[in-house]
Parts: C-alpha cells; structure tokens; sequence
C-alpha cells in the first residue's frame, strides 16, 4: 500500500480510481465493511482501491479546542489500513487552500482531474467544499454528470444494536472500557510513538518512564492503564499515563509508561503502546508524596491484572 501526501503526488497508475472519503479515525469494524465494497468494486472495475483521508481532521482544523480527541495517531491509522488490502491512502492536507475550494471545484480538481474517479463511496451524511456545500446528493448529481457513479456506506451494527463508528469507539475510550472498543474495531487499542526525554520526575519517584512522543494529538485516551510496550518485536509489561498530568500543571497530553522488566537506553526508539486494562481516571494528587504512593498502587494493580491474565 502506498501513502500519498497531497493531490500532486498522484501519477496515472492511481487515476481511474474506485475512491473512499473520511477520516478513518480507529480503523474499526464500520471502516472495514466500507473497505470490503471499495476493494469488491476495484476488482470489478479493474481499477486501483483508494482512501481519501485529511490531516488534520477537518474538524480540528475549524475548531481544535472542541474537535473530539483522536482514537490513533495518522501514522496508527496507516499501519491499520494497510492491512486491509488498499492500494492506496491519499492523504490530504487539510489547510486553508482546501477548506476554501467550493463544492464544485473540489469535485472538478480533485474528484474529476486529479483522481478520475471511476466510482465514490461515501456516507450518506458527507459535507464538503467552502461552507460544507456540498452533500451525498450533490455527489450524485455532479457523479451522473461526470461519468462516476456515487453510492452510500454500509452500516455495521454490533451485538448490542448499536451502530459501530468512531464515536461509538471513542466513547467507550472516553469511559474507559477497552474491551468494548476492541469489540468495535476488530483489533487492539494501540499508539505508536518516538520515546523522548522527559522531565525525568518518575525517575525522581523511583519510577523511570518512557515518554512517547504523541505529535501534539489530543487522544481519547485518558488515564492510567496496564500496557503492553513493544520495542524492536519484543513486548514489555507494564504501567501508563496519558494525560495532562494535572499533579504538575501540565497542559499537553503525554503518553508515559513505566516498565516493570525493561532495563536499557529506549530515547528515540520507535515504539507501540497497546492498552490492556483501564485502572483509574487521571487526577491531581495533593503532593508528590502523594503522587508517588498512587504510581505504587497502580503499579501493583496492573501487576495483578497481567498475573490474573496469564492464570
């Protein structure tokens, strides 16, 4: 699978495309029905399966103090979807210059110019172009127009009757029900991220951490958890924060794990996180005496879930 950054970047083997829109924020089991009908219809046509996909997200772009935190990270989000059989992901920047395009002009461009959509698959509830403009039914019109044909997503219900989507993911995440967003997505909560230095202060508490490196993302996750570390294909338990760490006034999110059997130098190693077990909400302790008493306890609980997982 290839990754595209920006219209320019398409060449004739990626034109005459069968062609899906959205964020794909978790890659969950909802995404994977659309992906089936793309790759089906691709096979059909004989035609390259392409994803169209905006960084950032519309929606932090036009309002990043209440646009809903991210499930992964893009670059989390491409691992996913490459194993879904995609040819290729078009990422788009999403920047004034786009946000500006009308609804027509963003269909001639980039629909009609730059991809030569063969066929659109879409959620029936898309809003595109300067002002959200256009709609499903305006894709219809300028698809019927234009030589492509425009259909509508598949809806995927879980057990419980409710419909799978990012929401749905990012709520259970919100609450910190990780079996239920596994449930949803098919796969394990995972981030991936570069470890980077720190301010060392679990280090000072008698508990050295791995800071990951979220890329200035706001994610869904919240709180402390029993982890799996991956480094270089060997996995480590042990105990994470992500957060703001209000104990010491922090204010951007931070991934921090400590790790229970790991010994050894982990700055700028790539790394996944895969978040096993929700422990407790993150909140401000009254000192760092405090602080640390609560790191202790957390460690201990997760000790006991891996134990319990194993047994």
């Amino acid at each position: 699978m290839e990754l595209i950054r920006g219209i320019h970047n398409i060449r004739s083997k990626h034109k005459e495309c069968v062609l899906t829109i959205g964020n794909f924020d978790g890659v969950h089991l909802g995404h994977s029905a659309i992906l089936a009908r793309v790759k089906a219809l691709a096979k059909q046509y004989d035609s390259p399966a392409g994803i169209m996909i905006f960084e950032p997200q519309p929606r932090e772009f036009f309002a990043p103090e209440t646009a809903p935190g991210r499930i992964g990270r893009l670059r989390d989000k491409v691992r996913l979807l490459e194993g879904q059989g995609i040819d290729y992901v078009l990422c788009m920047p999403f920047n004034p210059k786009l946000q500006q395009l009308t609804a027509q002009a963003f269909c001639q461009q980039v629909l009609l110019d730059g991809l030569s959509v063969k066929h659109l698959v879409v959620g029936d509830d898309f809003r595109f172009g300067c002002d959200r403009q256009g709609d499903f039914d305006y894709l219809q019109e300028f698809g019927g127009g234009h030589g492509f044909d425009v259909e509508n997503t598949p809806s995927v219900m879980n057990a419980l009757g409710e419909r799978v989507s990012s929401t749905l993911v990012r709520h259970a995440l919100e609450c910190g029900d990780v079996l239920a967003a596994q449930v949803n997505m098919g796969h394990l909560v995972m981030l991936s991220g570069r470890v980077i230095h720190g301010q060392q202060l679990g280090r000072k508490l008698g508990f050295p951490t791995a800071n990951v490196h979220l890329k200035g993302i706001k994610p869904a996750l919240s709180g402390v958890y029993a982890v799996m570390f991956t480094v270089n294909c060997v996995s480590h338990n042990g105990v994470a924060n992500i957060g703001v760490r209000p104990t010491v006034d922090g204010k951007t999110p931070i991934l921090e794990v400590h790790l229970f059997d790991f010994n050894g130098d982990l700055y700028d190693q790539y790394v996944q996180v895969t978040f096993c077990y929700f422990i407790r909400a993150e909140r401000k302790m009254t000192s760092l005496d405090a602080l640390e008493k609560q790191i202790q306890c957390d460690k201990d609980d997760a000790l006991r879930f891996f134990v319990q997982s194993v047994n």
